[in-house]
């Protein structure tokens, strides 16, 4: 069976133009199928400061409003994933820019009001996030996106979807790729790279030196008992176990400009069965 790689970059490389340039440059030296999704990076949240927007949180969520979804439709599905389509088409890769909504290859559902606890106001609440889209295992057409990728296509997802109804919505590009990932892996090998601006997963997160090579499970389970992985490493290793548990070959996390060692097969911290 051939391979497929999907790659995930974070906001980090996407916020400084040089990183992002040399990434998209090891990129498209990857040989064979590969998928590339995006987040959005600060670019949102400036623009939405000088238009006069405001960021809404309630207890430290975000919350998308019928404005920011302008802003990061805008942004996310126009400004950025369109710079890097023209960088990877100079690097001689033939890049398709995407959003969930194009070829109707990503639906999702309009997250529903949850009742949460609110500290800040010290009692359960309806909360409403607004036009957040959550995933589900129908939400992507793989047959669709195979023919894509077939016909020599490299498609660039950003993190916008829409839900059928002419609704678009704002998905969170992590969930995004793991759900690509686990609907491929009918036609190909997958192998999910997660590139952010960490080694990979550190045994102690200030020190870069301490990268843990490979985890499993049970190893895992152990590392999260202890407190040595990070709070914020947690969401995508569980994503990661979740998409191996469902037939993807492999996941890596590692960092951005060292993608050009997944040729050697010494990137970041690899997730195994």
């Amino acid at each position: 069976m051939k391979s497929l790689k999907i790659i995930k970059i974070g906001g980090n490389v996407i916020d400084n133009p040089e990183h992002l340039e040399s990434f998209l440059s090891d990129f498209a030296t990857i040989q064979g199928p590969k998928i590339l999704i995006h987040g959005g990076g600060k670019i949102a949240t400036k623009l939405s400061a000088e238009l006069g927007i405001e960021s809404k949180l309630v207890d430290g969520r975000r919350i998308t409003d019928a404005d920011t979804l302008r802003v990061v439709t805008m942004v996310y599905a126009g400004l950025i994933n369109k710079n890097i389509v023209a960088s990877l088409q100079q690097n001689a890769c033939n890049a398709i820019g995407l959003t969930g909504a194009d070829g109707n290859i990503i639906r999702a559902k309009k997250r529903p009001i949850k009742k949460i606890f609110s500290k800040e106001m010290n009692q359960e609440i309806d909360l409403d996030y607004g036009f957040v889209g959550d995933l589900d295992d129908n939400s992507v057409d793989s047959e669709s996106l195979y023919k894509l990728l077939e016909s020599g296509f490299t498609p660039v997802f950003s993190a916008i979807t829409h839900d059928g109804n002419g609704q678009l919505l704002n998905t969170n590009a992590d969930t995004i790729a793991s759900l690509l990932a686990v609907s491929m892996v009918k036609h190909y090998d997958i192998s999910l790279i997660y590139c952010f601006e960490k080694a990979g997963v550190l045994m102690n997160v200030e020190d870069e030196s301490s990268l843990i090579k490979e985890i499993n499970p049970n190893f895992y389970n152990a590392l999260k008992k202890d407190g040595i992985i990070n709070e914020g490493m947690i969401p995508k290793l569980d994503n990661a176990f979740e998409a191996i548990k469902n037939g993807v070959k492999e996941v890596c996390i590692g960092k951005s400009d060292t993608l050009s060692d997944l040729n050697q097969n010494n990137f970041g911290t690899r997730i195994t069965k």
